[in-house]
């Protein structure tokens, strides 16, 4: 059961500054991962997410293909800042998007890369296939809850 849908939170997001694509799939993701293990009590029920679409195991990190496909068109060029009216999130979600910019605004597209190539649901989902090899396979919300609850409860 998602509160929100992918684009609110991209919006939200791009109203902080232009971002390439990739940086915003890596902020995307770092988001959704977040709320997803500070909303949820364990990984038997995931049932708490920031929005309903799953991210696959791309060669450069992980990517949401319908964000991937409506900002095709940049290809490497920023997307440009975001000027609508921002979508409205509750509190608990607000501070955990703030949160999440506090810690990974400040990086490169590139930069949260390689940081995504170093965690385990990334790593998981990409078991068999070669560095350049194409891969759409999902990132499991439970390998997301076990990698980041791992982080809070050292």
């Amino acid at each position: 059961m998602a509160a929100y849908n992918v684009e609110q939170v991209a919006q939200w997001y791009l109203s902080k500054q232009e971002m390439t694509p990739k940086k915003l799939q890596k902020i995307l993701y770092y988001a959704y991962s977040w709320f997803l293990t500070l909303q949820n009590d364990s990984e038997e029920e995931l049932d708490n997410k920031l929005f309903d679409s799953q991210f696959e195991a791309w060669v450069h990190g992980p990517v949401i293909y319908e964000v991937y496909d409506h900002y095709r068109s940049n290809g490497y060029q920023p997307i440009s800042k975001f000027e609508g009216e921002v979508p409205n999130f509750d509190e608990d979600t607000l501070d955990i998007l703030e949160q999440v910019w506090e810690v990974y605004g400040n990086y490169s597209g590139n930069e949260l890369e390689a940081i995504t190539h170093q965690e385990s649901p990334w790593l998981n989902a990409r078991q068999g296939f070669g560095p350049l090899d194409r891969c759409d396979v999902p990132i499991d919300d439970r390998d997301i809850f076990r990698c980041y609850i791992a982080r809070i409860q050292d």
